[in-house]
């Protein structure tokens, strides 16, 4: 009897399964793990291209080519701990998929490229986390977290790292005995002149060492208060070095009589010491390593837990497509109604003050726009001059972006400061943005304003939810870039009274030439 029952339970058990077909199984889900890893980039090409664009016409993000590849190297050298991990699809991260969809929609609406380029290098490692699970992403952070350094970023930083070097490298000079006359980004001393600009912010150096730091405390460190203390070194090293750096070329051209440094030599004479500075860094956080020990699965997973079936986790890959694709294909419905839009035109702007020639040759350094203005004006005994740049969808030139700067780089003209003030015109408050300029030809007061579907503004945050607004309502971005200037000889405040002459007399006629193009 004992023998029979014994024969019948053994019988009745479950076969095993094939490890052919265990194998099979595994490979799906692998493969599904990839295809959603990979949805981003077909769904969101675009987005994609724009940052390449970025990565080829700008040597400050060139490094980004290298990010990817550095990622999925990361990634193969833990095959071993995540072919022992189960692939268990994690649905809240569809949600957050979701959200980024909506993102990347709020900056396609309001033209912020920034926000759809984070949004976008967002889904991909939260898709992995949809598909494969919570013990897959955990083993492989860092290297899907690495993929968001390859988003270009760090332009707004420009303007505060030049404040930054400039003033180390004034109080520097000044600690050494030298005097120096400042004016904004501008200085003299007995020598010669120089000015911080674009290229002397140290921007480059700060990405790279941020980037190469947090690489080289991953590779280097195992506990977390290593990593974080080394990527913060990392991060504020290259601001000191980058002072440095400037305060030596300014004393390399004082003592050489101004034959050295002055030009592109102090360019690889600030390599070099970055160079070097970074070697230094490294080597100190050599003294500090933590050598790599065999990770056991079960860090990641508790023992025995197993995979999904392959048909759930190839149903999460599909809800990945779902969560992302709704938003791309209604930003590309919003792009084709945009795809042709009716040329702008601001003929119709015709001012009561009389043309009189130019004072100066400077034109605001903005990409080119759809319809300008650049006119110059007789107001009393003063000159005022008016630049307006309007910007219509349909083409990659925006109208509120980090390269729309009132001056550029390499050219005879620096913005000395700006500050935002408010001006009564007409019974109604005028917000602007009121920079200085000098140049070769003078010196001259800006006031600078957005219009955006009848708003004004100063603020190019509140400049783009204007834009954000003006789109969803009516599916346009359209919007001017507004600026009127005029000359001073010392105090920039003896420009203002003939601005608020003109703007009294001549801004109704200048919006209402605006207004005749706004779509509705």
């Amino acid at each position: 009897m004992n023998t029979l029952t014994s024969a019948v339970a053994v019988d009745s058990a479950p076969a095993p399964a094939p490890a052919r077909d265990v194998q099979g199984a595994g490979k799906a889900r692998w493969l599904a793990v990839g295809a959603a890893a990979l949805l981003p980039f077909v769904l969101y090409f675009g987005t994609a291209a724009s940052i390449a664009a970025i990565w080829e016409r700008s040597a400050t993000f060139a490094h980004g080519y290298v990010i990817l590849p550095i990622s999925i190297w990361l990634i193969w050298q833990r095959r071993a701990v995540l072919a022992q991990l189960p692939v268990r699809p994690f649905l809240p991260a569809l949600a957050a998929l979701a959200l980024c969809g909506a993102a990347w929609m709020l900056g396609l609406l309001g033209d912020v490229a920034i926000v759809r380029q984070y949004a976008f290098a967002a889904m991909i490692p939260l898709a992995v986390l949809a598909v494969a699970g919570i013990a897959v992403v955990r083993a492989i952070a860092f290297p899907l977290a690495f993929i968001l350094f390859g988003v270009p970023v760090g332009e707004g930083l420009i303007d505060p790292l030049i404040q930054i070097t400039a003033s180390f490298t004034v109080d520097a000079l000044r600690a050494t005995g030298i005097p120096v006359l400042r004016e904004g980004n501008n200085f003299s001393i007995p020598t010669g002149d120089w000015s911080v600009v674009e290229a002397c912010s140290g921007l480059r150096y700060l990405i790279s060492s941020f980037t190469l730091g947090c690489l080289y405390a991953y590779l280097t460190y195992r506990s977390t208060w290593r990593r974080l203390v080394f990527a913060l070194v990392a991060l504020a090293l290259p601001v000191l070095a980058n002072g440095l750096r400037a305060y030596m070329i300014v004393m390399i051209g004082h003592t050489s009589g101004m034959t050295m440094a002055v030009g592109v030599d102090h360019l690889i004479y600030g390599w070099v010491f970055f160079g070097v500075v970074m070697l230094l860094l490294f080597w100190v956080g050599s003294f500090w390593r933590e050598d790599r020990k065999a990770e056991p699965s079960a860090r990641y997973a508790p023992p025995g837990t197993r995979s999904a079936s392959a048909a759930r986790v190839a149903a999460a890959a599909c809800g990945v497509a779902a969560c992302i694709g709704v938003w791309s294909a209604y930003g590309w419905y919003l792009d084709r109604g945009n795809a042709a839009p009716v040329p702008a035109n601001l003929a119709s702007y015709q001012a009561k003050a009389p043309v009189t020639p130019p004072f100066t040759a400077w034109t605001p350094a903005y990409a080119p726009a759809s319809a300008s203005v650049d006119k110059y004006y007789d107001v009393g005994a003063a000159t005022v001059g008016v630049a307006v740049r309007y910007y219509r969808d349909g083409g990659p030139e925006r109208l509120i972006s980090s390269t729309n700067r009132l001056t550029a780089a390499h050219t005879p003209w620096h913005e000395t400061s700006s500050a935002v003030r408010a001006e009564r015109i007409h019974g109604n408050t005028l917000q602007v943005r009121e920079s200085t300029v000098t140049g070769a030809d003078g010196r001259f007061v800006v006031w600078q304003w957005y219009w955006i579907g009848g708003a004004t503004t100063a603020s190019n945050y509140v400049g783009k939810a204007l834009q954000v607004k003006q789109k969803f309502t009516t599916g346009s971005d359209d919007g001017a870039s507004v600026m009127v200037f005029a000359p001073y000889d010392e105090d920039p405040a003896t420009a203002r009274p003939a601005l608020r002459a003109f703007l009294q007399s001549e801004l109704g006629a200048l919006d209402a030439a605006l207004a005749a193009n706004r779509r509705q």
